[in-house]
C-alpha cells in the first residue's frame, strides 16, 4: 500500500533564458497554493494527498504540467480556477478533471 492515496508533482523547473519552461508560467506560486489549498481542506497527509514540487517532467512543449500518482494522469493548468477543478474533482471525487489532461 502506498504511504498517500495521491501524489501530486508540479513541474517548477527553470531553464536557461530563452528555452521555454513550466516556470515561466508561474508554477512556483500555483504549487504553494495548490498545498495550501489542500493543506485547508484536511487532504494532507498519511494516506491522502501530497504535492510536490518537481524538477523537468519532460513534457514542457504541453507546459505548465503535473502528474497525480498513482492514476499516472498527466494535466495541464494555467490558473487556480484550474488547479481548484483537479483539487475538488480529482483529489476529492477522484473523478479525473478530462478537459485539463494531456
Amino acid at each position: 500500500m502506498s504511504y498517500y492515496d495521491k501524489h501530486v508533482f508540479i513541474c517548477c523547473n527553470q531553464r536557461a533564458e530563452g528555452e521555454g519552461c513550466c516556470a515561466d508560467f508561474g508554477t512556483p506560486a500555483l504549487l504553494g497554493y495548490m498545498k495550501d489549498r489542500v493543506k485547508a481542506l484536511g487532504l494532507a497527509g498519511e494516506g491522502q494527498v501530497r504535492v510536490n514540487k518537481a524538477g523537468c517532467l519532460g513534457r514542457c512543449d504541453d507546459g505548465p504540467v503535473m502528474v497525480v500518482y498513482p492514476q499516472e494522469t498527466w494535466y495541464t493548468f494555467v490558473d487556480k480556477d484550474d488547479l481548484d477543478e483537479i483539487i475538488d474533482s480529482h483529489l476529492v471525487q477522484g473523478q479525473e478533471v478530462e478537459r485539463l489532461k494531456i
